[in-house]
């Protein structure tokens, strides 16, 4: 594996704080170096700074995608916090009846935090429309949301009634897989949306999941996203974020209800 400099990791720092908004602390050296050392390969590159001219150029977009991806994805699982999902449940057995319930899941990653999502809306809401939106800046794994298919050993959070309503078990080939039967993955629409730039038009949302990300942003970064969310979060709608974040210092428009919970007023 080919080696990355000080002065090379600089550039891939401010590379996707420009990017992403997204601060990467010394300690992502080896994160950095391990993602991206394929790339260079592929290239035929033998420095992280010749393929730091690649993307800087201007004249390779699909490449300062593929690296975005490479330095954006996250590990996730179904069914994250079950206190969130709670939640989700309360307020969709308050929404029945009415006009569609909106749900954000605003860095979706692969996928699984809006399938959750969507079983617990589709079985709690029954008849009541939902419109569900998962976002993420990384186009792969968009992709590999889309198709809803992950193996079994990250599906162990499922609880056991929406395992049997929701999902499909691989067999022969596809043993040790599980699929999100189609009918719940046609009423997911995933795009692809940078946090750090303006939003497109896809609000107002009841609910937004924005968990576990902030953790990489600056304060002025995580300020600014912040704000642009509950932009398009309702009045008396909740904003979701990770366990391990808070937006208590920001002195924002939301009301803390609960440790990760906010409303805005």
């Amino acid at each position: 594996m080919i080696g990355i400099t000080d002065q090379e990791f600089a550039l891939f720092q401010r590379f996707i704080l420009d990017a992403a908004g997204i601060t990467l602390s010394e300690s992502k050296k080896a994160l950095v170096t391990s993602r991206l050392s394929r790339r260079l390969d592929l290239r035929k590159l033998s420095t992280f700074a010749e393929y730091f001219k690649v993307l800087s150029s201007g004249q390779d977009a699909e490449e300062v995608q593929i690296a975005i991806d490479l330095l954006t994805t996250n590990e996730t699982y179904f069914f994250r916090e079950p206190k969130h999902f709670d939640l989700l449940r309360e307020q969709a057995q308050l929404a029945r009846g009415r006009g569609p319930f909106r749900v954000w899941s605003a860095a979706c990653s692969s996928g699984e935090e809006t399938y959750s999502i969507a079983m617990v809306l589709a079985a709690t809401l029954q008849a009541t429309p939902f419109e569900l939106i998962g976002s993420d800046i990384s186009s792969r794994v968009l992709e590999r949301a889309r198709t809803g298919h992950y193996p079994a050993s990250r599906t162990t959070h499922i609880p056991k009634p929406y395992l049997h309503q929701f999902c499909l078990r691989g067999t022969r080939e596809q043993e040790g897989t599980l699929l999100v039967d189609r009918a719940l993955r046609d009423r997911v629409r995933f795009m692809q949306i940078n946090l750090n730039t303006t939003l497109p038009r896809i609000g107002p949302f009841d609910m937004i999941f924005l968990r576990n990300v902030m953790i990489y942003f600056s304060p002025q970064t995580k300020r600014q996203v912040v704000e642009r969310v509950l932009s398009v979060l309702k009045p008396g709608g909740h904003l979701l974020i990770g366990h391990s974040e808070t937006l208590n210092e920001l002195r924002l428009n939301a009301v803390a209800v609960a440790p990760s919970i906010y409303r805005k007023p």
